[in-house]
């Protein structure tokens, strides 16, 4: 469903190679339609040698290690990467500027289920697109989850129409797609508001404002999914022309609908009376229940039925680096949380176990408020600290509270040998941070494959 465009002779400026596939994509794609290809990145090919080989076919030109002016001031084109920042100033000498999404958005026209929110929308969004397979096989999930569309948009080209692209967006990814017209959400979701990022920006309401975006293209014909419990979800509800669907941990308050946890289960009552669209949940934690129950809601708007979208939300099984589960080697259960990288993200971790917690904290600040950690439950019985900035912080926040602490140690392994002295048979070693993984890790996702090859090289 889209009108492939050639790049013929163009100059293409690819801003940010990086190590997540979006700026790999980007090169690829444009280099594969006959653009002439310049990848500028401040990181060197050591750094970027995997991304660079995934290129090896293609005649692009690199400059690694700094930028130059020419190549933006000249180019046709400028694909940046989420994590340039959008007040570059060789972004401002450039005539036009592009990512990889809005290149994609640009171009296929099948419906779009987008989902945003501070933490969870990694979750949700892999939670829809799992269930959403057994009515559209040929759905695709992308985004921020680390899957670049222009990966798949020859193939998902094909596909039928009312197959639905499922996009996870961050707060930079939305940025980018302000005021260009493409993102028009058949359903949108909001997972929640939490501080965050707060290193790239002047408070909250900044970052509130890019998140809205989500819900700018939006018309009377889709639904915004909205979190009844966040306090940012009233702007998103007057922010959309869209109809606005709650979801709760609690029963719905007379005059919304939506959907929300009760005994157990998750209900709507978006079909007429109240159906049953989620039961028997793997995910432990309420929190997660909550982006299932999102997911789930998103789905019914979308038009999927109960019984289907209560049989794929109970299969799903999670997603890496999130809660996830690693077995047990003597008694002692292991769960990767990585993606945690807020402090409100490692207690909505600590509050989904019953048994007893050692935690495995700590990393680099993004100018957060470490407060929410002062209220670490009884069942944390040790705390294990990695180095960082943020870590400081932590330790002064626990100083001042009288928590105790191990470390902070200079590497995972220690860390990891540090939380195994102090557990026995029955307790979790919980690795959430709580903090980005930048300085000993090149991010979270590299940081949570360490932590699951340690894991898995103890002895049974």
């Amino acid at each position: 469903m889209y009108e492939s465009i050639r790049y013929d002779g163009m100059r293409v400026t690819v801003m940010g190679l990086g190590l997540h596939g979006g700026g790999t994509a980007s090169a690829r794609y444009l280099a594969s339609r006959g653009a002439h290809v310049t990848v500028t990145d401040l990181r060197d090919e050591t750094v970027l040698e995997g991304s660079m080989a995934a290129l090896s076919d293609y005649p692009i030109r690199y400059v690694l290690g700094r930028h130059e002016e020419a190549d933006f001031r000249t180019a046709d084109i400028v694909v940046k990467n989420p994590a340039v920042r959008a007040d570059s100033p060789f972004l401002r000498i450039a005539p036009r500027v592009e990512t990889d999404l809005s290149i994609f958005l640009s171009i296929d026209r099948h419906p779009v289920i987008a989902v945003t929110g501070s933490k969870g929308k990694s979750t949700t969004a892999s939670a829809i697109h799992h269930a959403v397979l057994s009515v559209h096989p040929e759905s695709r999930l992308g985004g921020n989850i680390t899957v670049s569309p222009l990966d798949f948009i020859d193939e998902f080209s094909s596909a039928p129409p009312g197959t639905p692209v499922v996009l996870e967006l961050s707060s930079w990814q939305l940025a980018d797609l302000r005021g260009k017209g493409v993102l028009k959400p058949a359903v949108s979701v909001v997972t929640n508001i939490l501080p965050d990022h707060q290193d790239r920006y002047r408070g909250m309401d900044e970052y509130v404002e890019d998140k809205l975006v989500i819900v700018e293209g939006q018309d009377g014909s889709g639904a915004t999914i909205c979190n009844l419990g966040d306090g940012y979800a009233g702007r998103f509800a007057e922010a959309t022309a869209a109809r606005v669907l709650w979801f709760s941990s609690e029963p719905l308050p007379a005059g919304t609908h939506g959907a929300w946890l009760e005994g157990g289960s998750g209900w709507c009552d978006i079909m007429g009376g109240r159906t049953e669209i989620l039961r028997g949940a793997r995910l432990p934690g309420v929190h997660s229940r909550m982006n299932l129950l999102a997911a789930g809601l998103a789905l019914t708007a979308f038009g999927i039925d109960a019984d289907t979208v209560r049989t794929g939300l109970a299969a799903f099984p999670g997603v890496p680096h999130r809660l996830e589960m690693l077995g047990s080697r003597r008694g002692i259960g292991f769960c990767n949380d990585s993606a945690a990288t807020i402090p409100h993200a490692t207690m909505a971790a600590v509050r989904s176990f019953e048994t007893p917690v050692v935690l495995i904290a700590g990393g680099t600040d993004k100018n957060l408020d470490f407060s929410p950690l002062s209220e670490m439950p009884e069942r944390v019985k040790a705390i294990i600290l990695l180095q960082g900035t943020g870590t400081e912080k932590i330790k002064t926040l626990f100083g001042g509270m009288g928590i105790g602490y191990d470390g902070p140690f200079g590497s995972l392994e220690a860390a990891l040998e540090a939380a195994l002295s102090r557990s026995e048979s029955g307790d979790t070693v919980l690795f959430s941070p709580g903090c980005t993984s930048f300085g000993m890790f090149l991010n979270e996702f590299h940081r949570g494959d360490t932590f699951r090859d340690l894991v898995r090289s103890l002895p049974g």
